[in-house]
């Protein structure tokens, strides 16, 4: 077992980092009732029965991993991590029904899952763990499926937060970090939310998986000033090839993030913003900040020899955005209703 200061990182057989070390993070939220194994008493069957669904939806929906991590950050950076996103309003009125959103998948697996769990375990689990415990077996199930081809992280997910009722469409559209964000858009965005500058490097290395439609980033390649420019910043074989793929008008076409390298939680996007080829503005702004660049040129340079680690713990950190526990909030038996 090997002892970093407060947080106990120790072996897991099932997930392996490219140099063959394997990471699960057991780290405690201070005073807000979140710990890891919080149902292992009420509900200890929890864990298993949503892995299990989990495992027959990987085998139809392998791809998935990069959806569920981009519900996970549009959750928590606009209320909190409350579920709120999960909500559904006839009148098209909430978070899920935001531009920025309409492209989230992963919906469906939450709902079964959450079906199954009231089945077992009535009132007891709230939607957000859902969404913690999709994060954490989608990554688990997806290594395992590509036992060669995907080596990422893994993390034990706290448990304990309640289902937030409000969710306003608003607030999607004002709070959320957009893809054109600069560099001091995100510093104080992450500062407002209680993650560091640190963090928002870690996770920026999120989009090592996944793709992107042109409209992220059209206003990168063609507009970058508002005449008719493209980001002097950006590599230029780098938009030659952007530009083959996403032409002028085109907004829908599919891009990868990571180039060759989509379907890999690798170290590669360090390397890649590094040479000045990052797909988004926000990408591409972390070479502006002393700090942010250091972490990204150590992560390039060094084969991303800490990469796993910080981004299991940032992704703990980011779990317990402004959190709803003990008896806040609510335990919805519906994902898309307030109970």
């Amino acid at each position: 077992m090997i002892n970093l200061k407060k947080n106990h990182i120790r072996e897991s057989h099932a997930l392996t980092d490219s140099k063959g070390f394997a990471f699960a993070f057991n780290i405690v939220a201070n005073g807000q009732s979140l710990k890891v194994g919080y149902y292992q008493e009420t509900c200890p069957d929890l864990e298993p029965l949503v892995k299990e669904i989990v495992d027959q939806v990987i085998s139809i929906s392998p791809t998935l991993a990069p959806p569920l991590l981009r519900m996970h950050f549009h959750d928590c950076f606009v209320r909190g991590c409350d579920g709120s996103v999960l909500l559904e309003s006839p009148a098209k009125k909430y978070e899920k029904d935001a531009d920025s959103y309409l492209s989230l998948r992963g919906f469906e697996i939450i709902d079964q899952a959450k079906a199954a769990a009231e089945k077992v375990c009535p009132g007891v689990v709230s939607l957000y763990e859902k969404i913690q415990l999709d994060n954490e077996d989608i990554f688990r199930v997806i290594i395992e499926f590509y036992v060669y081809q995907v080596k990422g992280p893994f993390w034990e997910v706290e448990t304990g937060r309640r289902d937030g009722r409000v969710s306003i469409k608003s607030e999607a559209l004002h709070k959320l970090l957009a893809p054109f964000s600069n560099i001091s858009t995100l510093k104080k965005g992450f500062k407002k939310r209680g993650l560091s500058v640190k963090d928002l490097v870690v996770l920026s290395g999120g989009h090592t998986i996944g793709i992107s439609h042109c409209s992220s980033f059209h206003h990168h390649l063609y507009n970058f000033t508002g005449r008719f420019d493209t980001d002097p910043s950006l590599d230029s074989k780098y938009v030659k090839k952007l530009k083959m793929k996403c032409k002028p008008r085109d907004q829908n076409s599919i891009v990868e993030m990571d180039p060759g390298s989509y379907e890999t939680f690798d170290e590669s996007y360090f390397r890649l913003v590094a040479k000045r080829r990052g797909l988004f503005e926000s990408d591409v702004a972390l070479l502006d900040d002393i700090e942010t660049k250091a972490y990204l040129k150590f992560q390039a340079l060094s084969h991303g020899s800490t990469f796993f680690e910080d981004f299991g713990e940032s992704m703990v950190k980011m779990g317990r955005i402004n959190v709803l526990t003990d008896k806040e909030g609510e335990i919805r038996s519906v994902c898309t209703k307030v109970y």
